[in-house]
C-alpha cells in the first residue's frame, strides 16, 4: 500500500484502515473493544495515532473485522513497519512540537508544495542560511541546539536530491524571500544559487510572486501541503506556528489551501521567469556579497 519507507506515513495510513473496516463493519467502538478484549479508550488511541497497535493487536482487530487474504498481510506488515523509528526520531527533542511528525509524513509523500512568505523552505536551505535562520530568531536564553537543527534541515533534502525515486517539490516564494537579508549578502548569495541549482532538478519547480502583484490570498501566512503516492492516502496541508506545527484534520481546510495554492500560482511568475528573477538578484548587486 504505501511505497515510501516512513514508519510515520505507515502509521497514518493504518490508522485510517482501521477508522474504514470498523466503520464498514458497522459496530460500535465499545462493541469492538468488548470483541477484542481492550477498552474502548484503547481503541479510540489506535485509530487516532496516539497509540502504535503491535501486530498482534491488529490481528485480533482483522479477526473481528473479517480480513483475511493479502489485505491482512498487507495491514499487519504494514504495523510492523509503523512501529519503527525514522532516523528524525532521534532529533525529536531539539524540534518544535509536531514539527518531527511532519518530517516523517514529508518523508513518506511524493509532492510537497510548499508558499513561503518570509524564509527559503527549510528543505531547500544551505547550511549557512539554515544556521542564520535558527540562530537569529532565537527569541529565549535558553541554549538552542543549532547543530542538530541544521543537521535535521540538510538531511532532509536528499528527499529531493536522491536519484531514488525522488521528493517532487513545487514551491512558490514571495519576493520577500528572496530579498530578505538572512545572515547577510554573501550568505543571501549562496542561498540563492542553491535555488537556482535545485531548479534544475526535474523534479523541482520555483516560481515566485513578485511585489508588483500586490495583494494575495497568500498573505495569511506560510504553508504546506503534502501528496501521496497512495490514493487511498489523501492530502494534508501543514501550518507551522512560532511554537509549533499543526496539521489540520478537516479535509475542508486541505481544499481551502489547495484552492490558494492554485490561485498563486496564478499569480507567480513561470519558473524560467523566476530563475531569471533569481539571476538578476545576483548580478545586480541586491543579494551579491559586497
Amino acid at each position: 500500500m504505501a511505497a515510501r519507507p516512513s514508519p510515520t506515513a505507515r502509521q497514518r495510513r493504518l490508522m485510517a484502515e482501521l477508522n474504514r473496516l470498523r466503520g464498514n463493519s458497522g459496530l460500535s467502538r465499545a462493541e469492538v473493544a468488548d470483541r477484542v478484549g481492550i477498552t474502548d479508550s484503547t481503541l479510540w488511541r489506535y485509530e487516532t495515532g496516539m497509540t502504535r497497535p503491535k501486530p498482534g493487536d491488529v490481528a485480533i482487530l482483522l479477526d473481528v473485522y473479517g480480513v483475511h487474504g493479502a489485505e491482512r498481510e498487507e495491514l499487519i506488515e504494514m504495523a510492523k513497519h509503523a512501529r519503527k523509528r525514522g532516523w528524525w526520531h532521534r532529533h525529536r527533542q531539539a524540534l518544535k512540537p509536531g514539527f518531527d511528525s511532519y518530517i516523517g509524513l514529508e518523508a513518506g509523500a511524493s509532492v510537497v508544495r510548499t508558499f513561503q512568505t518570509v524564509a527559503v523552505p527549510g528543505i531547500m536551505q544551505t547550511e549557512d542560511y539554515a544556521r542564520a535562520m535558527i540562530e537569529q530568531t532565537a527569541i529565549t536564553s535558553a541554549p538552542d541546539p543549532v547543530d542538530e537543527r541544521v543537521l535535521v534541515r540538510m538531511s532532509r533534502q536528499e528527499l529531493i536530491t536522491r536519484t531514488d525515486d525522488p521528493i517532487h517539490v513545487i514551491a512558490i516564494l514571495d519576493e520577500a524571500v528572496l530579498r530578505r537579508q538572512v545572515g547577510g549578502p554573501e550568505i543571501m548569495h549562496g542561498q540563492i544559487q542553491h535555488l537556482l541549482k535545485l531548479a534544475e532538478y526535474p523534479n523541482v519547480t520555483i516560481r515566485v510572486v513578485p511585489f508588483s502583484q500586490g495583494a494575495h490570498p497568500g498573505m495569511d501566512g506560510q504553508f504546506n501541503l503534502l501528496e501521496f503516492p497512495e490514493q487511498a492516502d489523501p492530502d494534508l496541508v501543514y501550518l507551522e506556528q512560532a511554537g509549533s506545527g499543526l496539521v489540520p484534520e478537516d479535509p475542508e481546510e486541505v481544499r481551502r489551501y489547495t484552492l490558494i495554492f492554485g490561485s498563486l500560482l496564478g499569480k507567480a511568475l513561470e519558473p524560467d521567469e523566476s530563475i531569471l528573477f533569481m539571476r538578476g538578484l545576483l548580478t545586480n548587486g541586491q543579494q551579491s556579497p559586497s
